[in-house]
């Protein structure tokens, strides 16, 4: 791809792009719509199965396994397995994005978390309302914990099917409504549903889980030592008659997402230098725990557990849990019942209409303090999303119901699931239908995102490309010598090449402990800037990375006709080192550690850098502003 001056006008000079890589974010979208997708698959094999094969299934799940230590012995079914250790995994990765968001995302305003707390709240508790309004005075009114969870898997899922708008933010928002709806429905089954709780066990779980905790806070890294206490405190909590699955999301939460410090980084680039100098088997592990250690704790669990959670033990749970003899008589029974009634109305309308009307009633109350951080259209979306039940539902219908009751119950939940999807696709489908302006105001509102960006671009300093007074702004801070700055190269080329309403600005950040001639190329391109030359500088180096000694950038400076006396003293004179080391300095402050990371309109834009992921960056920024995508 041949790439342009600041004019405009083609070089001849061509980057290669070379590969794209995944991200963090990219992979949990695709993730958790591959495993809805995953979910209904193995809810069809299940209904299959138990209509061919009844007592095969049933006899499978209820397939007896026990761990044995000394003379203690921890039994339960192939269905237990599931439902109570497997599931655990799936709640630790719910607590991780929850902490992730805290720590990082856009709930690291704390007053933004209010308002869906408070939202998840009500919902929950209109839900439970609503079913015990239909089975009140009845045995089944011991079941209202079954119309109270949305399935988080299923919710997340939905959003990214239906490739909802504002997807940052609405998801944000909604995971914060589910995480409140993930602890509460956890405590519900721990104190309503666990039968002879036992004191002593309990007391030893909490106790071993203190120790973790002490550890985490304090930041002292023993993974092994965490995963034999935590498998102590599940097993105490077993015992103990409390379900084990809040073990999990308690983890989740207590793992915090910092962005990885300097010195980490720093270390762990010492030693594999040293590994590289002497390759042994010592330094190797040296350096594979500095570079472990250089990564958050929750990042490394989350990409080590995600996509198991979501490709295997979600659907595993569904096809243990789903199988429902779907006669004639059971449904006609189902269509009769209170219970498959009440959690259907439960969920389809109570617990959607509580979230949506306790926002607007907190945004009343607060006179506009507190208000979602999405348009009201996003909201409802996201709240028509609560919907979506299954998994908390069944674990809670298999403690509360027995027989037929049981059949209702789950058919009611499969019931609530669909007409909960089309309750959400509808939702969006009117948004999408609305005009452009008004769309726009439904999905993103007024509230301004978190600017992530500490240091304002500045048209008296900055190197921009494009139009100054264009209304996106897309910042990068990049390495000269970086292989990925050089990757990204012909997106942002070509992003500016189709978008006239940007303007793009680059900011130093040489990694010099990784690259060498990464801050003598970057005093070259400024060197060039003092003859007005900084782009066309910055473009060829970009495409000779392999090429940076100082001998050859005064070649680079007579190749584009520069006064080459003139730039040489420049270059070994440093001159252009102070903006430089300001670049710098203002990337450590914005939690930039590494290139190329890019920033829109001040949001750190945390996809891929590809030309699509990076045009949905810019028109999300412009859909805030209020102006049409492209």
């Amino acid at each position: 791809m041949s790439s342009t001056d600041e004019n405009g006008q083609d070089t001849g000079v061509s980057t290669p792009w070379r590969s794209r890589r995944n991200t963090p974010v990219r992979e949990f979208v695709r993730t958790e719509t591959g495993s809805a997708a995953l979910i209904v698959v193995a809810i069809v094999v299940a209904l299959a199965w138990v209509a061919m094969w009844p007592s095969g299934y049933e006899n499978f799940w209820t397939t007896p396994l026990s761990v044995s230590l000394n003379d203690r012995t921890l039994g339960l079914d192939l269905r237990g397995w599931v439902n109570s250790g497997l599931m655990t995994f799936f709640f630790l990765v719910i607590g991780l994005e929850a902490r992730r968001a805290l720590d990082i995302g856009e709930l690291r305003a704390r007053s933004r978390t209010v308002l869906p707390v408070v939202a998840g709240l009500a919902g929950m508790a209109v839900a439970a309302l609503v079913y015990l309004a239909l089975n009140a005075g009845t045995p089944a009114a011991h079941g209202w914990g079954v119309a109270i969870s949305t399935d988080t898997a299923f919710a997340l899922g939905l959003l990214a099917l239906l490739r909802a708008q504002p997807g940052g933010r609405l998801r944000t928002f909604l995971l914060t409504v589910l995480v409140v709806d993930d602890v509460l429905a956890l405590l519900v089954i721990a104190i309503v549903y666990s039968d002879d709780v036992q004191v002593w066990p309990l007391v030893a779980a909490v106790a071993l889980f203190s120790v973790i905790a002490f550890g985490v806070l304090t930041r002292r890294r023993h993974g092994a030592t965490y995963t034999l206490l935590s498998i102590a405190v599940w097993a105490f909590l077993f015992e103990s008659g409390v379900d084990p699955l809040v073990l999990g999301l308690a983890l989740g939460l207590l793992l915090y997402a910092d962005p990885v410090e300097p010195d980490a980084l720093e270390t762990a680039t010492e030693r594999f230098r040293s590994f590289r100098e002497q390759p042994t088997s010592e330094l190797a592990r040296e350096a594979q725990l500095g570079l472990r250690f250089a990564v958050s704790p929750n990042e490394r669990l989350q990409n080590l557990f995600h996509p198991w959670t979501s490709y295997v033990i979600v659907p595993v749970f569904a096809l243990a849990n789903a199988g429902i003899p779907l006669s004639r008589a059971a449904l006609d029974d189902a269509l009769h019942s209170p219970i498959t009634i009440a959690i259907v109305l439960a969920f389809v309308v109570g617990k959607p209409v509580g979230v949506l009307a306790t926002a607007w009633l907190v945004r009343l109350v607060t006179g506009g303090r507190l208000q979602p951080a999405i348009g009201w259209g996003a909201v409802a979306g996201g709240a028509a999303a609560t919907g979506a039940t299954f998994t908390v539902s069944l674990l809670i219908a298999s403690l509360a119901f027995r027989g037929a009751q049981l059949e209702q119950a789950k058919i009611g939940v499969l019931a609530a699931t669909v007409l909960a999807a089309l309750v959400t696709w509808l939702v969006f489908r009117v948004l999408a239908l609305l005009p452009p302006a008004l769309r726009n105001r439904a999905t993103y509102g007024a509230v301004p995102a978190l600017t992530d960006l500490t240091e304002p671009v500045d048209p008296e300093r900055d190197h921009i490309r494009g139009p100054l007074d264009a209304p996106v702004t897309l910042v990068e801070y990049g390495d000269l010598e970086c292989p990925y700055c050089g990757q990204a190269e012909p997106a942002v080329r070509e992003l500016l090449t189709g978008c006239t309403d940007v303007r793009y600005v680059w900011r130093h950040l040489p990694l010099r402990d990784v690259h060498p001639r990464a801050q003598v190329a970057a005093v070259a391109t400024e060197a060039a800037g003092r003859q007005d030359a900084f782009w066309q500088m910055r473009d060829l180096l970009l495409t000779r990375q392999d090429a940076l000694a100082p001998r050859q950038l005064v070649g680079y400076a007579r190749e584009l006709g520069l006064d080459v006396e003139q730039f040489t003293t420049d270059l070994m004179h440093g001159k252009g080192s102070a903006r430089i080391d300001a670049d710098v300095e203002g990337a450590a402050a914005s939690g930039v550690r590494g290139t190329p990371t890019f920033f829109v309109n001040g949001r750190r834009h945390h996809g891929a850098f590809d030309l699509p992921a990076l045009l949905a960056s810019v028109d999300d920024a412009r859909r805030t502003l209020g102006l049409s995508a492209n």
